[in-house]
C-alpha cells in the first residue's frame, strides 16, 4: 500500500493564540536578556520591591511571569503551559485566560513584595495555576479525571515540602503555591459563571 505524502500540503495551525503568543514573547524577552547580558530581566521582567514612584514598579507587577533566567527555566514551564494551555483556553476562552494570567502575575507579584526579599521571575505561577484549573475541566459533566487530580496532588505537596525544606532555593515556591490557589479559585469562580465579564 502506497501512501502519497507531499510536505507541501503540511499546514501549521496557531491553535492555541493566546498560549503560543505568551510562548513566543517569553522566548523574544528571553534573548533580549541575553542580549542586554540580564539588564532587561531587571528593569522589565523580574518583580522586586522598588520605589513606588517609578512606574516600572507596576508593570513588573504583571510582566515578571514573562522573564526567565535560562532557556531551561523557560522550557521546563512551557512544556507543561503547551500541554494544559491550550485545553484550557478552549474551555474558558482566550480573553479570560489572559485575565487568569494577569491576575494571577499581580497576586504573586504583591504577596512577593510585602512578604519577601527576593525578586521573582518567570511562568510558574501561570503553570500551577492551569495545572490546578485542568482539574475542574470535565467537573461540570460529573466527571473528574483521576489522573488530573493526582498531579496536582503531587505538584502541590510537592511544592509545600519544598517551601519548608529550601527556604534559601533561588526558586520562588511560594509562588507556586500562590499560583494554585488562584488556580482553585478561577475554577471555583467558573462553576458559576461563564466569563469574568
Amino acid at each position: 500500500m502506497n501512501i502519497n505524502f507531499d510536505i507541501k500540503d503540511i499546514q501549521f495551525d496557531y491553535n492555541s493564540k493566546v498560549i503560543i503568543t505568551y510562548l513566543l514573547i517569553c522566548i523574544l524577552s528571553w534573548i533580549l536578556n541575553l542580549i542586554t547580558r540580564g539588564k532587561s530581566n531587571k528593569l522589565f521582567f523580574e518583580s522586586y520591591r522598588s520605589s513606588p514612584l517609578n512606574p516600572l514598579t507596576y508593570v513588573r507587577l504583571f510582566t515578571h511571569s514573562i522573564g526567565h533566567r535560562d532557556w531551561d527555566h523557560l522550557v521546563n514551564n512551557f512544556l507543561i503551559i503547551l500541554l494544559i494551555g491550550p485545553m484550557i483556553e478552549e474551555k474558558y476562552g482566550s480573553i479570560n485566560l489572559i485575565i487568569m494570567f494577569l491576575i494571577t502575575s499581580l497576586v504573586i507579584a504583591i504577596f512577593n513584595i510585602i512578604f519577601s526579599n527576593y525578586s521573582i521571575l518567570g511562568a510558574s505561577g501561570n503553570v500551577y495555576m492551569l495545572i490546578v484549573l485542568s482539574s475542574f475541566s470535565n467537573i461540570q459533566e460529573g466527571k473528574i479525571p483521576l489522573t488530573v487530580v493526582l498531579i496536582c496532588i503531587f505538584y502541590v505537596i510537592g511544592e509545600i515540602k519544598r517551601t519548608i525544606t529550601e527556604r534559601k532555593s533561588k526558586v520562588y515556591h511560594d509562588g507556586h503555591l500562590i499560583g494554585a490557589l488562584c488556580g482553585l479559585a478561577f475554577g471555583i469562580f467558573f462553576l458559576t459563571h461563564t466569563s469574568f465579564f
